[in-house]
């Protein structure tokens, strides 16, 4: 995998294979590095992916970040590198970014994909996720939580390597720690704007695995009733990170939504 900076400091993998190209949106407190299944399988396809602000290699200096931020940002990629149309997949936090962007920028989507998003969520369900972020604050260990939720043990005891690449991932120097603290806050404290996901009328892709506990299917079919051109997909014995775990199955899905 080759992987350059562009002039504003993003960290990007592109691709091109001359067709419409599908760009991949990681989560919170990853990088581009979760999306490799998909690069090696969907490779008929341009890709691009890259490390979002203050995520990986590519820095970010403000305060707080915002979801205009990221989707600021993604327009910047796509300016440099003169593309016009896209395929955009989001997962997590990439999801809420992926919404936004589309809420403003659907003249730039070819199709969108949702994984793993959160939606409406309920106060019980808010609560869990502000207490992960304040254990974050209070600098206490979450990656094996976190993994715990993502995977599940059974493909984590198979699975080793990936195991070590994502503990490796998620272990910040405490500039990156600060970085990601701001993109959990955005995701922890976010609350969703129906009336402008009521008006994305892109063709919609929502998938999120049966088991996953914090974006449960429960909120991607609440989702997918909102989005007028949505199609729901549940991904069997899928958690949080079906996109690794499930990687056939998710491959085949958005291989067959985006020819279709």
């Amino acid at each position: 995998m080759s992987l350059s900076f562009d002039p504003n400091q993003n960290y990007f993998y592109f691709k091109d294979n001359k067709t419409i190209p599908l760009l991949f949106i990681h989560g919170v407190g990853l990088d581009h590095q979760m999306w490799e299944p998909q690069i090696r399988s969907l490779n008929e396809f341009s890709i691009l992916t890259y490390d979002i602000l203050g995520h990986g290699k590519t820095p970010f200096k403000k305060d707080k970040v915002t979801l205009e931020d990221f989707s600021n940002q993604i327009s910047s990629i796509l300016s440099y590198h003169e593309i016009s149309k896209i395929n955009l997949i989001g997962f997590s936090l990439g999801s809420l970014i992926a919404l936004n962007f589309a809420s403003s920028f659907q003249e730039k989507l070819n199709k969108l994909i949702l994984i793993g998003t959160t939606y409406l969520r309920s106060e019980k369900e808010r609560s869990l996720v502000l207490d992960r972020y304040n254990q974050a604050k209070l600098n206490k260990p979450i990656s094996k939580q976190a993994l715990k939720r993502w995977f599940s043990d059974e493909y984590l005891k198979k699975n080793p390597e990936t195991y070590d690449l994502f503990i490796k991932i998620l272990d910040k120097s405490p500039e990156d720690h600060q970085n990601f603290l701001k993109a959990y806050k955005l995701f922890a404290c976010h609350k969703d704007n129906r009336q402008s996901i009521q008006k994305i009328k892109t063709d919609t892709l929502i998938m999120t695995g049966s088991d996953d506990l914090g974006s449960t299917p429960n909120m991607s079919k609440k989702l997918a009733k909102d989005i007028i051109n949505a199609n729901y997909i549940e991904i069997k014995n899928g958690k949080h990170l079906c996109s690794i775990e499930c990687a056939d199955d998710v491959n085949m899905n958005i291989r067959n939504f985006i020819k279709n």
